[in-house]
């Protein structure tokens, strides 16, 4: 249903190294970038994440909001989970099972460094 899904930071490069790091487990890279937004998707694929500077103009929304990512598996999950909070990111629900989903499902939470809530998650 969604082609791509684009977030609004504060501080583009910050951002995107914060990024970087996070989608690199879940087979994520950059597959564009200018001077005010980068992209990311599956390598040589169109971006499927854009971001954009907005300095001074950057807000996450509210509570209820989140972007959910396929991780393709449950250690990817583990991975993005580690890499966001080495990266400066905050824990949003640490890497489990969610049986209140699926008996399948298996996630992890995410608050990026401009306040977006990121999960990755594997089924």
């Amino acid at each position: 249903m969604l082609a791509h899904m684009s977030f609004g930071v504060e501080e583009l490069e910050r951002a995107a190294s914060f990024y970087d790091r996070i989608l690199a487990p879940l087979g994520y890279t950059r597959v564009w970038s200018s001077a005010e937004a980068v992209g990311f998707g599956e390598s040589g694929g169109a971006d499927r994440l854009a971001l954009f500077a907005r300095p001074g103009a950057a807000t996450a929304p509210g509570p209820g909001f989140h972007l959910a990512l396929k991780a393709p598996s449950r250690e990817a999950v583990d991975e993005f989970h580690a890499a966001a909070l080495g990266a400066g990111g905050r824990s949003a629900g640490p890497p489990g099972p969610r049986p209140h989903y699926s008996p399948t499902y298996y996630a992890a939470f995410v608050l990026d460094l401009d306040g977006h809530k990121i999960e990755a998650v594997h089924q």
